[in-house]
């Protein structure tokens, strides 16, 4: 007999609980692989932040000390251009010798970079030396004389390494060809730079404690390196990856490698300079600027394994994190828009001569470069008046630097208080010679406005014993082009210029004159 006995079929909402609780654990595993997925691509977006912010920070540290390599040789070059012109108009007679020797002198004080000048005949014999400590010396077999003696170029040849025997320190040399009326070989006028005013200036750059600061030869001689500076002063790096593969290949260039030297794998940016056969390099250790990314990680990982464990804690977590990330936000923004401001005020300082109020060397030459440029487009005339201080070395040893740097003070607030035109910048040109610069002026106007000048510091009446007058004068030179030509650079308008403001000082001084051959 069939009892008909059937079990029973589960309800429909038995089966709800364990789907709940899958659904539950599914749910939180995909949360928690949701959470570490995101923040793994955020590690990895910050990261590769962090590396580009310090990438583009270390090419502007590198372009920097490119600029501050190109314009401290230049400015020792240029000065080496005066020279050779005084003993090619003079030679070494009695009165060229004095006027070279305290040319010499003035530029080896106003230059912090130049360690000392010295000029030698066609036979290497010394004949002046801006040192008190002057000995007769054959420089005959130096790199430099035999360079210039070999080659009739005109250009600046920057020497090999020397130490320096009176103050055992290293030196480079930046020297220039001297000739003879017919163009024959008439010596060498060299000037030494000090390569401790370079790892000075490297000091200053905050690099961490494995970055690497290098100053070298295009052939590949180390001259500064930072650390290690008398470690590896005068040493060949052309065997090392990075110069053989990069340096010496390209003009600049921005990579990251491990270093032969110390195995530090380093971010590192090189340029060439643009004038003179020397290369730079900033390099920043990878792991120190990583470092920041790294404790972020950290705290990253630990606060994905609280998520993990506990769901409960997520919700409270995140919104810290938030909160977190926003004031981090408002605090990056507000350091933002502080460096902005910095930048903008360090900008306008590094235009400005801090003695005289106004504008300093640099944006002189920024502003003739562009004028010049103008005035070729337009085919209109720009002049160029120059300035300088009669007898101001006299002045300063009668009455102390500190009264010079007063009397220049008042001379740059007299020469603001001449109107100018728009356009017209006066600038501190070197030392106490200052220039102006006159857009679509042509010679009579640029005569105006320096002799209005003239009288206007001449009206100053600061005493000034060591001149014949009684008072503080000053002498200019003027010259202009008009018109422009495609072929005219700066170096022929200052060079005009210049040889107006000696004919003006040759003359008795205390007067402007005019350059007498055209630019």
């Amino acid at each position: 007999m069939n009892l008909g006995v059937t079990e029973p079929l589960p309800e429909p909402g038995a089966r709800k609980p364990a789907a709940v609780a899958n659904l539950a654990i599914a749910f939180i595993l995909l949360v928690c692989a949701l959470f570490i997925i995101v923040d793994l691509v955020q590690l990895g977006v910050a990261r590769r932040e962090q590396l580009a912010d310090s990438s583009v920070a270390l090419t502007n540290v590198a372009r920097a000390i490119r600029r501050h390599a190109d314009d401290t040789f230049k400015s020792a070059d240029v000065s080496l251009i005066s020279m050779v012109k005084l003993v090619e108009n003079q030679g070494y007679t009695p009165a060229g010798r004095e006027q070279l020797a305290s040319l010499m002198g003035q530029s080896a004080t106003t230059l912090g970079q130049v360690h000392a000048y010295f000029a030698c005949d066609e036979r290497g014999r010394l004949v002046i030396d801006s040192t008190p400590l002057y000995a007769e010396l054959d420089v005959s077999e130096r790199d430099y004389f035999r360079y210039h003696r070999d080659h009739p170029t005109r250009d600046a040849y920057v020497g090999a390494l020397i130490k320096s025997s009176t103050t055992n320190t290293w030196i480079i040399t930046v020297s220039r060809r001297v000739n003879h009326a017919d163009g024959s070989f008439a010596g060498v006028i060299m000037a030494a730079l000090d390569l401790e005013y370079f790892r000075m200036f490297y000091d200053t750059f905050d690099i961490g404690k494995k970055g690497v600061i290098f100053l070298g030869t295009n052939p590949g001689t180390t001259l500064v390196r930072r650390p290690l500076y008398e470690k590896y002063v005068g040493r060949s790096m052309v065997d090392l990856p990075i110069y053989r593969d990069h340096i010496a290949r390209n003009t600049s260039g921005l990579l990251t490698m491990k270093s032969a030297v110390d195995g530090e794998v380093r971010l590192t940016a090189y340029e060439h300079l643009q004038h003179y056969p020397l290369f730079i390099f900033a390099a920043l250790s990878r792991d120190e600027v990583l470092a920041g990314w790294v404790s972020d990680t950290i705290m990253h990982a630990c606060g994905i394994g609280i998520l993990v464990l506990t769901l409960a804690f997520l919700g409270w977590r995140l919104v810290r994190q938030i909160r977190l990330r926003a004031k981090t936000e408002i605090s990056l923004r507000e350091a933002r828009d502080s460096l902005n401001e910095l930048n903008a005020t360090l900008q306008r300082l590094a235009l400005e001569d801090g003695l005289t109020g106004l504008a300093n060397r640099r944006h002189f030459d920024l502003a003739l470069q562009e004028e010049l440029s103008r005035a070729t487009r337009n085919a209109s005339s720009l002049a160029l008046i120059l300035i300088d201080v009669d007898r101001f070395k006299q002045y300063n040893d009668l009455y102390g630097h500190a009264a010079g740097d007063e009397c220049l003070r008042q001379i740059g607030r007299a020469v603001k208080a001449v109107p100018r035109r728009t356009g017209d910048l006066a600038a501190r040109y070197g030392g106490e010679e200052l220039a102006v610069l006159l857009p679509g002026a042509d010679v009579a106007t640029a005569l105006q406005i320096a002799e209005e000048l003239r009288g206007k510091i001449a009206a100053l009446n600061i005493t000034h014993a060591g001149n014949p007058i009684g008072n503080v004068t000053v002498s200019a030179g003027i010259d202009a082009l008009t018109p422009a030509r495609a072929g005219d650079l700066p170096e022929t308008l200052i060079r005009q210029a210049d040889l107006a403001l000696y004919q003006a000082k040759n003359l008795g001084r205390n007067r402007v004159c005019v350059a007498t051959e055209p630019a």
